[in-house]
């Protein structure tokens, strides 16, 4: 059987993009063309769907490691920040886009909240596994030496 840890994950997320948009429920805000996604970054995204895209990721990632806290997240989607001539510091993300996104995950019945954090239900996890399993099908008729680890 075909998971999330034998395809690539940029293929991956991508492709999630696309199926998370079509989710009733999940719309981007008025206010996400115009936001940074944390202190440390200079500009807002230059993607038009990056919404959807964090959502994607943000799916992958529970998939991976869950259950995550939404400390643990701001904590993976931060960066570095130069601060005049000192040495670079790390700084989370902002919360609210990360905290918005799973609210509206919630609601799509993808992903629920635990005392220790929030996992992906099994809804969620058949819509990562259906997709890692087309992307391998793609690529194993691409490759036909990946057709045996199918």
């Amino acid at each position: 059987m075909v998971s999330v840890h034998d395809v690539p994950s940029g293929k991956l997320i991508s492709a999630l993009a696309v199926q998370v948009k079509g989710l009733p429920g999940m719309e981007e805000p008025d206010w996400a063309r115009y936001v940074k996604t944390g202190s440390h970054a200079e500009r807002p995204p230059t993607d038009s769907d990056w919404w959807f895209t964090r959502a994607a990721s943000l799916l992958r990632k529970l998939y991976l490691h869950g259950p995550v806290g939404l400390t643990d997240l701001r904590r993976a989607y931060g960066g570095t920040k130069a601060l005049h001539y000192y040495p670079k510091h790390h700084r989370d993300a902002g919360g609210s886009s990360v905290r918005k996104i799973l609210k509206q995950l919630e609601q799509a019945e993808l992903v629920s909240k635990t005392p220790k954090g929030r996992i992906l239900t099994s809804k969620g996890r058949a819509m990562l596994d259906k997709a890692s399993r087309e992307i391998f099908t793609s690529m194993s008729e691409e490759n036909k030496a990946l057709a045996r680890y199918a």
